[in-house]
């Protein structure tokens, strides 16, 4: 994120300035169509919501995003995706008025580990918004929108700096933790890096850099790896990521890996030589990325994401905070890899297997 007081070295999300204040939260979400199946979802799912997360837990989905404000932590829950549109909003966490997270709120996810919730987020401090760090919640509530919420702490790690869009995931009896930071001697800009997890707060170990912005299609207005994404399918372990400017620039690319590999091995992973999803003029949909994945009431995997409806942006396209979230069916190439498609355009969304 861009600090107007210090050199631009940091790619980030919108919405900062006070004037988003102004934003309606969730006020002009999309009516989803009348209840019932995966047919009755509309894009844009929910407006003014970035950095999407849906997860699927027993029967229900739960949603949660960053909001234009930065100042809080929000979950929807509904039977269906289609019905997060119009599910009521729960405000489970503020930020503290001053001190450490009383700064930029960013990027929640939510998970469900060991019977319990967990949502990792970033924040920076009220005397330096800037300085963004990720952190846990937890809570033993089934619901997770009842609580109470509790900060569990910081996530620790080995360089202090600039660090954020935490996610984890579990694979062969092992959790991970895969986050973007900005490394002083690589230069301007953030790279992920992976780590094993000894609790869901802590990670152990030394952590490996799976991938920096290399190409030219990761470095358009600033040099950005993050917001990773893991699914395990077909054999192999894919890492989605967004990289570039957060204007029509922002895409999507791909990490991959054998299952069976070892994932704190660097070699182990191959990177997309191209963006696998990213602006379509055609279909009127910009900047698409930041996204998360979850299942279908029927199974099939859906590809959450945010984008815009244009893309001239007045001003800083930071502080722009129309980054609505997205849904559409994630398919398949006949070798098992991800095919992403094109970010479809407005209207009703089909999530079904048949679809």
């Amino acid at each position: 994120m861009p600090n107007p007081h210090r050199p631009a070295v940091f790619g980030r999300r919108g919405a900062l300035r006070a004037g988003a204040a102004l934003a309606t939260a969730g006020l002009f979400a999309t009516p989803a169509m009348a209840a019932g199946s995966t047919r009755q979802t509309v894009n844009p799912l929910i407006k003014q919501r970035a950095d999407p997360f849906i997860t699927r837990h027993r029967g229900r989905y739960y949603f949660t995003a960053s909001v234009p404000e930065y100042d809080r932590l929000i979950i929807r829950s509904s039977p269906t995706i289609g019905g997060l549109a119009t599910a009521a909003e729960t405000v489970v966490w503020r930020r503290p008025a001053s001190g450490v997270m009383g700064g930029h709120i960013w990027a929640p996810e939510l998970h469900r580990i060991d019977n319990r919730w967990y949502i990792y987020f970033a924040a920076g401090n009220s005397d330096d918004v800037f300085h963004i760090r990720p952190y846990v919640l937890t809570t033993a509530a089934e619901d997770p929108r009842t609580g109470p919420w509790t900060v569990a702490g910081r996530i620790s790690l080995p360089l202090d700096t600039f660090s954020l869009d935490a996610t984890t995931f579990a694979h062969r009896g092992r959790r991970y933790l895969c986050w973007a930071q900005h490394d002083p001697a690589l230069g301007p800009g953030t790279s992920l890096y992976l780590a094993e997890m000894s609790s869901p707060k802590a990670i152990t170990g030394t952590p490996v850099k799976l991938s920096t912005p290399t190409h030219d299609w990761e470095t358009r207005g600033h040099r950005v790896n993050e917001g990773a994404a893991a699914l395990i399918r077909s054999g192999r372990v894919f890492l989605t990521f967004s990289a570039s400017a957060t204007d029509a620039n922002y895409c999507m690319g791909l990490l991959t890996a054998n299952e069976s590999a070892n994932l704190l091995d660097p070699a182990s992973w191959q990177k997309s030589a191209q963006p696998v999803f990213q602006t379509s003029r055609e279909n009127g949909q910009f900047g698409p990325g930041h996204n998360s994945f979850t299942t279908a009431e029927d199974g099939a995997d859906v590809l959450v994401y945010h984008a815009r409806q244009y893309e001239q942006i007045t001003g800083d396209p930071l502080y722009d905070p129309n980054r609505h979230t997205r849904v559409q069916r994630l398919r398949f190439a006949a070798d098992g890899t991800p095919d992403f498609g094109v970010p479809v355009a407005d209207g009703p969304v089909d999530l079904s297997r048949h679809g």
